[in-house]
């Protein structure tokens, strides 16, 4: 009898391990993306990328976040993760990193990759974090709206948020682009899934939208494997390659 409830003791250990997503991570190959793009954006913004995941045999959904509130946010995404049928490797783009570093904690959720993106710790805000460092030249290009939503001018994006794109594509980013609200900018995480889960971290060494410096202490801060792009913001536009390569590495749990 001691036997058996030893067994049985192991079993239920054994699927606390697995739906915390742990042991998928660590023992087989994940099989689920979930992209979060970020403000001023829509999900056509991985439209490189996820031919290219696809390709590998990974399952790939881009979440249309509303970018309307945080929680409208929030509650996109954790729908797409509820979707999936096993373990999840959730990325995030910009503002998109303030959304997976709060839906990272869902069990599903094996890994997280940063690209170009905010990296807050639980009750931390972009503005607080963001103001050690210098304001990118991105930051005067924001028109308001009414009701508190904003706008990227069309020079904002030809000149900050996709200097590298073709001329082409900078005119079709201008004609998706959204309207965000303003208030995302204050929203904070309460709890930051960076602190358990592995996490990848692509730098934009070019990017007028985040300071690279800041790119890099918040990877440094939560102990991510980190790739340098010579990239604009937009690095899953200008270098789909690279980034879809890092996805695929956290998808294999390669560190």
């Amino acid at each position: 009898m001691r036997g058996y409830l030893k067994g049985i003791l192991a079993l239920v250990s054994l699927g606390s391990l697995v739906s915390g997503g742990w042991l998928m991570a660590q023992n087989a190959p994940v099989k689920n993306v979930v992209l979060v793009h970020g403000a001023f954006a829509d999900g056509s913004s991985w439209s490189k990328v996820i031919p290219l995941l696809q390709a590998k045999g990974l399952h790939v959904t881009s979440v249309g976040t509303p970018l309307t509130s945080f929680a409208d946010d929030l509650a996109a995404t954790k729908r797409a993760i509820a979707a999936e049928d096993g373990p999840v490797i959730l990325v995030g783009h910009s503002y998109g990193g303030v959304v997976i570093t709060e839906a990272g904690n869902d069990p599903k959720v094996a890994g997280l990759v940063y690209v170009a993106a905010f990296a807050p710790d639980a009750n931390q805000n972009i503005t607080e974090i963001s103001k050690p460092f210098p304001p990118p030249p991105g930051l005067s290009k924001v028109k308001p709206l009414t009701d508190g939503f904003i706008l990227l001018t069309p020079e904002g994006i030809e000149t900050a948020f996709a200097q590298d794109l073709t001329k082409e594509e900078k005119a079709l980013l201008v004609a998706v682009q959204p309207q965000t609200a303003g208030a995302i900018f204050e929203a904070k995480p309460s709890a930051a899934a960076w602190h358990s889960k592995p996490s990848w971290f692509i730098v934009a060494s070019k990017d007028n939208m985040i300071a690279p410096e800041q790119e890099k202490s918040m990877a440094k801060q939560i102990g991510a494997i980190t790739f340098v792009l010579p990239s604009s913001h937009v690095a899953m536009l200008s270098h789909p390659k690279e980034v879809a390569n890092v996805i695929e590495d956290a998808a294999a749990g390669k560190k």
